[in-house]
C-alpha cells in the first residue's frame, strides 16, 4: 500500500508539499492512464505501484494497465531491450511478427480502458498501441526507462517508427535524447522512502534476515542486488569479489535478485552465476520472490557495501535505494547512475573489474570516509530523487503535453 501523501511532509517541507496540492488542484479531474508490462518486478512497475495512487490523491484520475502477450513476444522485446542497449542483436521477421500479432491482441483488449484523456506509455513493449487505439483529442506520452546513448541501429529505427506519433517522449538522462520531431523530457525516476523496501527497520530484523539467509552479520558483506540479467553484470561482481578476496578474506558476496514476467532471460543467468560459484561457502545467490522487498531492505541495511556492476543501465534504482540507507556505493559510470553517484562525493564511479574491486577495498579500509560519502548521499537522494520529484514534475510533464508553448504553469 502507498502511504498517503501527508507521510511525507516532513521529509519534503511544507514549501513543496503545498506545490504538490496545488499542481494537482489544476489538473482535477484529468484522466491517466498508464501502461507497461508487467505489474511486479523491475523499477517501472515499483514506481507505478507507488506512484498511481498518489496522482489520483492529489486529483487525477489515474489507472494503470498492463499488456500482456505470448513467450514468443517476450523473447522479441528482451532483444528488442538488449539492442537498444547497443548490443547487435538483429530483430529477426518472426519477432517483428510476434511483436505486431502482441500489440493487436492488445490494442482490443485494452481499447475501452486507455480512451482517457492522456495515455502514458512506459518502453518498448506497449509503445505500438498508439497506431491503432490513438483519438484525436487525446495525447500520448512515451516514457523510455532504457539507456538509449548508443542503440543498435536496427532496434533504434523500429522503436522510432513507433513513437514518432507521440506527442512527447520522457527519458532518464539527456545523453538518452534522440532526433525526435516532438519535444523531449528528461525526468529521472525515483523511490519511494516510505515503502517496505525504504522504510526504517529495527537493527534485529536486519540481523535475522541476514542470518535466515546463511549470512554473518559479524563480517563484511558486499552486496549487488538486482534483476539477473546480462547488463547487470552479476559475472563481473563475482571476479570483482574474488579480487577483494585476496586481500580481505573475511569478506562475503550477495548476488539477490529475480526475474519479471516480462524477462525470459534470468533463469539461464542464474543457472550460470550458480555455475560459476562453485562450493564458494562466502558467495550466496538468492533468487527471492516478488514482493521481497522487506528482505531487500534489510539485506541493503545489513551490507557494507552495496555494488551496481551494470554494462549499460537506465537509472539503476538500487542506487538511490542504498544511498537512502546510508550505503557506501560502489558503481559503474554508465547511464543513469552518475545522476546519483558524484564520484568521490556521494559515491565511487568506476570501469571495470578492477576498479569496482579497488574502491570496494577502499570502503573496506577507511570506514569513516565512506560514512561521510553515504550520509552526503542520503541527502543528494533526499532532494532529487524521492517520489514526490517525481508526482511533481509528471504532473508539470501533463501541463506541457496538454498546453504545447506555454511556459508558466498558473497555480
Amino acid at each position: 500500500m502507498a502511504s498517503p501523501l501527508s507521510e511525507y511532509r516532513k521529509l519534503i517541507g511544507e514549501t513543496e508539499y503545498q506545490l504538490l496540492w496545488k499542481l494537482g488542484a489544476t489538473l482535477r479531474g484529468l484522466r491517466v492512464v498508464m501502461v507497461n508490462s508487467t505489474r511486479e518486478g523491475g523499477g517501472v512497475a515499483e514506481i507505478l505501484q507507488n506512484l498511481v495512487p498518489l496522482l489520483n490523491e492529489l486529483g487525477l484520475d489515474t489507472t494503470w494497465e498492463v499488456i500482456g502477450g505470448a513467450p514468443e513476444f517476450f523473447n522479441a522485446t528482451k532483444t528488442l531491450h538488449n539492442a537498444l542497449h547497443g548490443r547487435p542483436e538483429p530483430l529477426t521477421p518472426e519477432m517483428l511478427a510476434a511483436y505486431d500479432q502482441a500489440t493487436e491482441e492488445n490494442s482490443r483488449r485494452l481499447r475501452g480502458a486507455l480512451n482517457r484523456d492522456l495515455v502514458f506509455i512506459h518502453d518498448p513493449q506497449p509503445a505500438g498501441l498508439i497506431q491503432a487505439l490513438r483519438k484525436p483529442e487525446q495525447k500520448w506520452v512515451f516514457r523510455c526507462h532504457i539507456d538509449l546513448s548508443n542503440p543498435y541501429p536496427e532496434a533504434w529505427e523500429f522503436l522510432r517508427a513507433h513513437i514518432a506519433a507521440y506527442d512527447a517522449s520522457v527519458f532518464s538522462h539527456p545523453r538518452f535524447a534522440q532526433k525526435l520531431e516532438h519535444p523531449q523530457f528528461m525526468i529521472a525516476p525515483s523511490i519511494d522512502p516510505l515503502s517496505d523496501k525504504n522504510r526504517e527497520l529495527p537493527d534485529s530484523l536486519v540481523r535475522q534476515t541476514l542470518e535466515r539467509f546463511g549470512l554473518d552479520p559479524e563480517r563484511p558483506l558486499v552486496t549487488q542486488i538486482s534483476r539477473f540479467d546480462k547488463l547487470k553484470d552479476p559475472l563481473g561482481v563475482i571476479a570483482a569479489y574474488r579480487l577483494v578476496k585476496k586481500t580481505h578474506p573475511d569478506v562475503q558476496l550477495l548476488l539477490a535478485g529475480g526475474g519479471a514476467s516480462d524477462d525470459p532471460e534470468s533463469g539461464e543467468i542464474l543457472a550460470r552465476l550458480r555455475e560459476e560459484a562453485g562450493k564458494d561457502p562466502d558467495l550466496h545467490l538468492l533468487d527471492l520472490p516478488s514482493g521481497s522487498n522487506l528482505e531487500i531492505n534489510a539485506l541493503q541495511r545489513g551490507s557494507t557495501v552495496i555494488l551496481q556492476k551494470s554494462l549499460r543501465e537506465g537509472f539503476a534504482l538500487t542506487v538511490s535505494e542504498a544511498l537512502w540507507k546510508r550505503k557506501p556505493v560502489v558503481a559503474s559510470d554508465v547511464g543513469g547512475i552518475p545522476l546519483q553517484i558524484l564520484h568521490g562525493k556521494t559515491g565511487w564511479l568506476t570501469y571495470t573489474v578492477e576498479g569496482a574491486a579497488y574502491y570496494v577495498r577502499r570502503v573496506l579500509n577507511n570506514p569513516a570516509e565512506s560514512l561521510a560519502l553515504a550520509k552526503f548521499g542520503r541527502e543528494h537522494v533526499r532532494r532529487n530523487f524521492l517520489i514526490t520529484r517525481h508526482l511533481r514534475e509528471y504532473i508539470s510533464l501533463f501541463h506541457c503535453v496538454r498546453q504545447p508553448g506555454q511556459n508558466i504553469i498558473r497555480l
